[in-house]
């Protein structure tokens, strides 16, 4: 076919341009609810994707609130939300966890610890408790621990 042929054979219109620019618009807006729902990840979210990671279902919702601070403080609001929504995002997934058991915020600019005694590293380190914290009443130490 000549160019001449394959021009004559299609000639938009008003129309299609019109459709074609709605089209566009469209497209453009199709990503808009998830992008929307990325700046609602609330305390209440957050502590629910953390207890999904964490496999724990008594996490604080005070450290929660804490933590997602933190984490919006290095830009990172819409990557959890996406992990909330089912998002595979391991590397992210990690720092989470690795917030929850250490106490330690995730902003590597910021010297704050969420939570001392309340880290989830010492219910995994059960020979152990947060130093300062009293194991028992006086001379609880000069016993062997039970079972």
């Amino acid at each position: 076919m000549s160019r001449a042929t394959i021009s004559s054979q299609f000639s938009p219109t008003r129309r299609h341009l019109l459709i074609g620019g709605s089209a566009t618009a469209l497209a453009a807006f199709a990503q808009w609810p998830g992008a929307a729902s990325a700046a609602e990840l609330d305390p209440e979210g957050f502590l629910a994707l953390s207890e999904r990671l964490t496999r724990k279902d008594d996490l604080s919702s005070d450290i929660a609130t804490s933590m997602l601070e933190a984490f919006k403080a290095i830009g990172k609001t819409d990557e959890l939300a996406a992990l909330a929504d089912g998002a595979d995002n391991q590397d992210l997934a990690n720092e989470v966890v690795a917030a929850w058991y250490s106490g330690v915020s995730p902003d590597p600019d910021s010297n704050d610890v969420l939570t001392y005694t309340d880290a989830l590293i010492w219910q995994a380190m059960t020979f152990s408790k947060p130093m300062g914290y009293c194991g028992g009443a006086m001379g609880y130490w000069a016993e062997p621990p039970a079972g």
